[in-house]
C-alpha cells in the first residue's frame, strides 16, 4: 500500500488534517533523541472520532501508530515508522478547572505552561513541571511518567493524574477493568511486588506496582510511563496544587559534585520541594555560549546545589534555610528571597538539555544516557563512578540534574560521526547499564526507555519481569500496533542514529561556521530537539520562533527546519540543496536570528537559509523578489536622484501594481517613500566639526535614503557626547540585503571593500556605530562568518550600538525623559547579535517608562513584503506588536530602531515609530 493510498483511507475515514509531503515527514522523523525513524503520514486530529477512524484504518491496514505531543522526547519514544498522531496542533485545549475537588480535564495536546496559566487565577497549579514546561503536553508527560525540578514537592506525574480517557488499539474505549490482565498479574505476583517501586524514580519499564491487589488494580496510574505503547490517550483529569505563599531559593557550593550528591540524605530532611544539582561545568558553557556575565553570582566551589523550601509562613521558611544552610556542609552558600532574583540563577538549569549540547571537549553532545537515576542516599558516589566511566571510555560530559530524587540528566560526545561510533555508544550504554543496575537503580528516572534504553531493560529486570512486559503488551495491543520497537520486542539501541548517517559538509560554504569547524552539517546537528522553539513568547522578551507561533506547525519551528536540512544531509527525502521539502521548511523562515540567541543549543536558522539559497541558485535563474529586494540598497542610489519621480511612480495604480508584481511583493504592502534629501547630502552641507573623539558613523542604505532624520538625529547625540562624527563613504555598504536572499558571492565583495574601508578606523581604536540594527549585526557577526580574516574580526569587535558608545563615555549623562511612556520593540537582529541591555539601561538611567516588547514585528526585511508572506507576517505582528500598540495611551512613544520595525507599525497600525536617537536628539534640543 502507498502513502497516498494511507492517506486516502484516512480522509475517507473523516479524518481530515492529513499530513504525507517530505517537510512533514522530515520534522516528524525525529524528536530530542538520537534516532531517525521516518513516519508514513502525520495525522493532526480535532476530536476523539478522527483518533478512532485513524486507528481503525491503521488497524486494517497493519500500519503502527505513535501518539506525540510536543515531541520533546528524548529517549525515541515520539517517532515510528507508521502513523504520527500529532495532538498538540488542535487537541490542546484545557476543558474545564474545578475549584473545589482542585482539579482540571485536560485534552492530551494541552500544553503544560497553558494548564498552569487556566489554573493560576484559582490559586491553583499542577505540580510536575519539568524543564520543558514551556511546551511539553500534558499527554507527553503522561507517557513517560515526568518529573520536573518540583517532584519532591509536588510527585511525578503519576502522582497527580485522577483519570484517562482514551482508546485501546482494538478501538474500544479505555476500560474500567480487564479481566485478563487481572490474571496475568495473579500469576506473577511475586514479581510485581519485589521488582518494582524500589525507589521513587524507578520509571523503567512498565509500572506494575499499580496492578498489584492491595494497591487496587489502578488502570490509570499503570497507563501512565507506558510511553505510548498500551493505548492512544485523548484527555486527563488532573489533581491540581496550591501554590505556597513563599519561595526560598538556597545555593549550596560545594568543592565537587560527588560530594555535593554526598550531603543530598542530609538535605531532604528538611522537606524541599525541589534540590536541583549542577557543577563548573554548565557554567562555563554558559558563559562561553552568552558571555561572562550570563551565569549569576554564585556561591564559591565548582559544584552547586539549588534547594528550594516553600511554605505560607515566610519566617518559618527563612528559620528553615538558615538551619539547611547550617547542616549542608558546604563550602559557601547564599540564600535568595526574591523571585526575580532566584529566576537567572533556575533558567541556566531549565536550559541544561539544550546547553548540554556541546560537550566540554567542545564536540557535539547526544542524548541516549541522560537520564539514569540511583535511590538518593547513593547519588554522590554514583556520580563519582559515572563520572570514572565517562573517563575510560574518553568521554567528556555536562552532569546536571535532579539530585534529591537521585537522577542524574547528562549529554556525551560519543563518536557517532566516526567509524565505529554507534559500537561505542553501545559499549558505553551497556556498561552503564550495569553501574546504575549495581547501585540499585533505574536505566530512565524520567524520560522512558524508548529506543535508546529498552533493549537494555533485561540488564534491570529479570527474565520473569521481561515476560510479564510482553504478557501486559499482549492484552493491551496483541498486534504490536502501538509504539513499536519501544518497551517490549525492542529496537536495537544503535539502530536508526540519525549522526551516524550523516555527513560532514565542508567544501564550497559561503560561510565559515567557525563555531562548529568549518561543518555545515555539525551546524545544523546543533538542534537536539529540546523544542524552545515551540514555547510561546508571550510576556517575555524572547523572539524565537515567530513563524511557528504563527502557524503551529512543526515544519515552520526552528527544529521543523533543522530536522529537514538534516534529512538533507542524513535521509533520503530531501537529498539536495534544491530538494522542494527543503525549500518548504525554509519558505517562512523570517531570518529574525531569534534562535541565535534564544536557542538554548545556538543554532542559526537565518545563517543556514542564507546558505542554502546560496547554493540552490548560484549560477541560476532566482526568485524576483531577489533581485528588487535583495539588491534594495543598488536601486535606492539610483532612486535617490529623482526621489520625487520615484515616489510618483510607486503610487499610481497602474505603474504601482506592475512594479510590485515585478518585484515579488505583495500588493497589499505600501512603499516607503524615498526622502527628498539623502543624509548624505545633509552631512555634506553641514560646517565641518573637528573638536571631539573621533567616531565612524556607518551610513545604511535604509537610514540614508528612507530615514535620514534618524542619522541626522545621531549626529546631534554624538556630538553632544564629545565626538566628532564623520561617515562611511557611499561604497560602503553591509551587504545585508544580499546576504538574507542567500547571494553571498556577491554579499562577500561588497564586504570586502567595506572592510578595506573601516580597517584602519577599527586598528586606531576608532569605534564604529552603526544605526540600522540588522546592518550593525552583520558588521558585528555575518561579516567574520563571511570573510573569515583577521581584519573582519578587528572590525567587528569595533563596532558598537550608539547605547553601547554611550554607556562607555565617561561623564556623559543622558536628557531626562521623566514622563515618557516608551512601548519599545527591539529589531529582532538587535537583541540576537548585539543584545538590547545596554539600550534598556541607557532608556532606565533617562526615567522614562518602557514596556519592552519581545518577539518579532513580523516584517523582517524582505520577508514581510514578499508574495506569500503577508498573512504570516501579520500574524507574527498579532504576537505582541500590534495588541501593544492597540492598548497604547496618545501619548506613548512607540520606539524602534529598526526600519522595518517602523515600516510594519506604519503599515498595520498607522503608528510611526521613533528612534533611540531621535529620542535622545529631541530632548536634547528642546533643552
Amino acid at each position: 500500500m502507498t502513502d497516498t493510498d494511507l492517506t486516502t483511507r484516512l480522509r475517507k475515514a473523516g479524518v481530515g488534517d492529513v499530513l504525507v509531503d517530505d517537510a512533514h515527514r522530515s520534522a516528524y522523523a525525529s524528536d530530542a533523541s538520537l534516532y531517525r525513524v521516518v513516519p508514513r503520514a502525520i495525522v493532526r486530529p480535532r476530536a476523539d472520532d478522527e483518533v478512532a477512524a485513524t486507528l481503525a484504518v491503521c488497524r486494517e491496514l497493519g500500519v503502527p501508530i505513535t501518539a506525540r505531543g510536543a515531541g520533546t522526547s528524548i529517549a525515541g519514544n515520539a517517532i515510528g515508522p507508521g502513523v504520527v498522531i500529532d495532538f498538540s496542533r488542535h487537541m490542546n485545549r484545557v476543558l474545564s478547572i474545578d475549584a473545589t475537588s482542585k482539579s482540571a480535564r485536560v485534552q492530551a495536546g494541552t500544553v503544560q505552561a497553558t494548564l498552569q496559566a487556566a489554573a493560576k487565577p484559582h490559586g491553583l497549579r499542577f505540580g510536575p513541571d519539568p524543564s520543558t514546561h514551556t511546551r511539553c503536553t500534558i499527554g507527553g508527560m503522561i507517557g513517560n511518567n515526568s518529573c520536573g525540578a518540583r517532584t519532591l514537592g509536588y510527585g511525578r506525574t503519576v502522582d497527580n493524574v485522577l483519570d484517562l480517557a482514551g482508546f485501546l488499539a482494538s478501538g474500544e474505549r479505555l476500560p474500567d477493568d480487564m479481566p485478563a490482565l487481572r490474571d496475568i498479574i495473579g500469576a506473577n505476583l511475586a514479581v510485581a511486588r519485589t521488582e518494582f517501586a524500589r525507589f521513587g524514580r524507578q520509571v523503567s519499564g512498565y509500572a506494575v506496582e499499580h496492578l498489584l491487589p492491595e494497591r487496587g488494580f489502578d488502570l490509570t496510574k499503570f497507563l501512565v510511563g507506558s510511553e505510548g505503547t498500551l493505548a492512544v490517550l485523548t484527555e486527563a483529569t488532573v489533581r491540581l496544587v496550591a501554590d505556597p505563599a513563599h519561595r526560598v531559593l538556597i545555593v549550596l557550593g560545594y568543592p565537587d559534585f560527588g560530594t555535593a550528591g554526598d550531603i543530598i540524605p542530609a538535605i531532604l530532611e528538611f522537606s524541599p520541594t525541589a534540590c536541583e544539582g549542577i557543577d563548573s561545568r554548565i557554567c562555563d558553557i554558559v558563559r562561553s555560549r552568552r558571555g561572562p556575565g550570563a551565569v549569576p553570582p554564585l556561591p564559591g566551589g565548582t559544584a552547586w546545589l539549588m534547594v528550594e523550601l516553600a511554605g505560607d509562613d515566610l519566617d518559618l521558611v527563612r528559620s528553615q534555610a538558615s538551619a539547611l544552610v547550617k547542616a549542608a556542609e558546604a563550602v559557601d552558600s547564599m540564600i535568595v528571597e526574591d523571585p526575580a532574583a532566584a529566576a537567572p540563577l533556575w533558567r541556566i538549569r531549565e536550559d541544561g538539555a539544550g546547553l548540554a549540547g556541546r560537550a566540554p571537549s567542545g564536540k557535539p553532545a547526544h542524548a541516549g544516557w541522560e537520564d539514569s537515576a540511583v535511590p538518593p542516599a547513593r547519588i554522590g558516589a554514583y556520580l563519582r563512578d559515572f563520572d570514572q566511566l565517562v573517563d575510560r571510555h574518553g568521554l567528556t560530559a555536562m552532569p546536571y540534574g535532579h539530585l534529591g530524587d537521585g537522577c542524574l540528566h547528562v549529554r556525551l560526545d560519543f563518536p557517532l560521526d566516526q567509524p565505529g561510533g554507534p559500537a561505542a555508544f553501545r559499549s558505553f550504554l551497556s556498561d552503564a547499564a550495569d553501574l546504575v543496575v549495581g547501585y540499585g537503580g533505574s536505566l530512565s528516572g524520567e524520560h522512558g526507555d524508548g529506543r535508546a534504553r529498552s533493549e537494555l531493560l533485561p540488564k534491570m529486570y529479570s527474565p520473569a519481569a521481561i515476560d510479564l512486559f510482553r504478557q501486559i503488551k499482549g492484552a493491551f495491543d496483541p498486534s504490536n500496533l502501538l509504539n513499536p520497537g519501544n518497551l517490549v520486542d525492542p529496537d536495537p539501541l544503535d539502530a536508526n542514529i540519525r549522526v551516524a548517517q550523516s555527513r560532514p559538509v565542508r567544501e564550497k560554504l559561503a560561510l565559515a561556521y567557525h563555531s562548529d569547524h568549518g561543518d555545515f552539517s555539525q551546524a545544523v546537528h546543533r538542534c537536539t530537539g529540546v523544542g524552545k522553539c515551540r514555547a510561546s513568547h508571550a510576556g517575555t522578551t524572547n523572539v524565537m520562533c515567530p513563524s511557528y507561533l504563527a502557524t503551529r506547525d512543526e515544519k515552520d519551528s526552528t527544529r521543523g527546519r533543522a530536522r529537514a536540512l538534516q534529512e538533507m544531509l542524513d535521509g533520503d527525502l530531501a537529498p539536495s540543496w534544491r530538494s522542494p521539502a527543503v525549500h518548504d521548511a525554509l519558505d517562512l523562515c523570517l531570518s529574525c536570528k531569534g534562535c541565535a540567541s534564544d536557542c538554548p543549543t545556538g543554532i542559526d536558522m537565518a545563517a543556514y537559509k542564507s546558505e542554502v539559497l546560496h547554493q540552490s541558485y548560484k549560477g541560476r535563474l532566482r526568485p524576483r523578489s531577489h533581485y528588487s529586494l535583495g539588491r534594495l540598497p543598488r536601486w535606492s542610489r539610483i532612486a535617490s536622484r529623482m526621489p520625487r519621480l520615484a515616489n510618483r511612480m510607486t503610487r499610481l495604480p497602474g505603474i504601482r501594481g506592475l512594479a510590485l508584481w515585478a518585484a515579488g511583493v505583495d500588493s497589499r504592502r505600501s512603499v516607503p517613500a524615498f526622502a527628498a534629501r539623502t543624509f548624505r547630502s545633509w552631512f555634506a552641507a553641514q560646517p565641518v566639526v573637528s573638536s571631539g573623539k573621533p567616531v565612524v558613523l556607518f551610513v545604511d542604505s535604509f537610514t540614508n535614503h528612507f530615514s535620514p532624520s534618524v542619522a541626522e538625529a545621531a549626529v546631534t547625540v554624538l556630538r553632544s557626547a564629545g565626538y566628532a562624527p564623520t561617515i562611511t563613504s557611499e561604497s560602503a555598504c553591509c551587504g545585508l540585503t544580499w546576504i538574507s536572499t542567500g547571494q553571498l558571492t556577491a554579499a562577500r565583495r561588497i564586504l570586502s571593500g567595506t572592510a578595506a574601508e573601516l580597517r584602519s578606523a577599527a586598528a586606531t581604536g576608532v569605534p564604529i556605530v552603526g544605526l540600522e540594527p540588522s546592518c550593525t549585526g552583520v558588521l558585528r557577526s555575518d561579516i567574520v562568518e563571511l570573510l573569515d580574516n583577521d581584519d573582519a574580526r578587528l572590525i567587528a569587535a569595533s563596532v558598537k550600538t550608539v547605547a553601547e558608545l554611550l554607556a562607555a563615555t565617561p561623564d556623559w549623562q543622558p536628557p531626562s525623559l521623566a514622563g515618557l511612556s516608551v512601548i519599545a520593540q527591539p529589531h529582532c537582529h538587535h537583541h540576537a547579535v548585539m543584545g538590547w541591555e545596554a539600550d534598556a539601561a541607557l532608556l532606565k538611567s533617562t526615567g522614562a517608562t518602557v514596556k519592552r516588547l519581545g518577539g518579532c514585528c513580523g516584517l523582517a526585511g524582505n520577508f514581510g513584503v514578499e508574495k506569500g508572506h503577508y498573512e504570516v507576517s501579520v500574524q507574527v505582528a498579532e504576537q505582541q506588536l500590534l495588541p501593544a500598540l492597540r492598548d497604547a495611551a496618545p501619548d506613548d512613544i512607540f520606539l524602534a530602531d529598526g526600519f522595518s520595525c517602523r515600516t510594519q507599525s506604519s503599515d498595520l497600525a498607522g503608528v510611526p515609530g521613533t528612534h533611540l536617537v531621535e529620542l535622545l536628539a529631541h530632548q536634547l534640543r528642546a533643552t
